[in-house]
């Protein structure tokens, strides 16, 4: 039997799926990069409540700083793409994320990204599609969930990812 589908994650939880310290996701909430936003957990006592886009923007978060992009450039770079994004539909699916290790570039089509390339600097992708699916397969394995039927109702409430 499918285990019907999660809508909000703890902060333990949130740790475990993405990866990350409890020191950093504190950090985050504390500094206004990545606010829980289900439940902000203000006071003693109360839990912050991420829900699944939170986590989308941990994870691509997570993913560039693994890849050497300073905290203070993924800030710039999500302030960009909140600032340039489309909150209606899932079209951010479709954006790969390239850095040089000195900019993120937000490319949306085959063009835009021979464009970035064509710098001839080494640089890396981050199919935001790709990380939307891999954090699917996390939290199937973090909850035991074997039918995919719980999850894949999951992208009916994503919202547009900010990074």
């Amino acid at each position: 039997m499918a285990e019907a589908v999660k809508y909000y994650y703890r902060s333990k939880e949130v740790c475990k799926i993405i990866d990350l310290s409890y020191r950093q996701l504190d950090y985050y909430d504390r500094t206004d990069f990545v606010k829980p936003s289900i439940n902000n957990g203000e006071g003693y006592g109360s839990r912050r409540m991420y829900s699944f886009n939170d986590l989308l923007k941990l994870k691509v978060i997570k993913k560039l700083l693994e890849a050497g992009v300073s905290l203070q450039k993924i800030r710039k770079a999500k302030k960009y793409l909140e600032e340039n994004g489309n909150s209606n539909d899932n079209s951010f699916l479709k954006v790969t994320l390239i850095s040089d290790g000195t900019s993120v570039y937000a490319c949306s089509s085959d063009k835009a990204i021979i464009d970035t390339l064509k710098s001839g600097q080494g640089v890396f992708g981050i199919a935001l599609g790709k990380v939307y699916e891999d954090l699917k397969g996390d939290i199937k394995r973090h909850f035991h969930i074997s039918d995919s039927k719980g999850i894949d109702n999951v992208k009916d409430n994503v919202k547009t990812i900010s990074v």
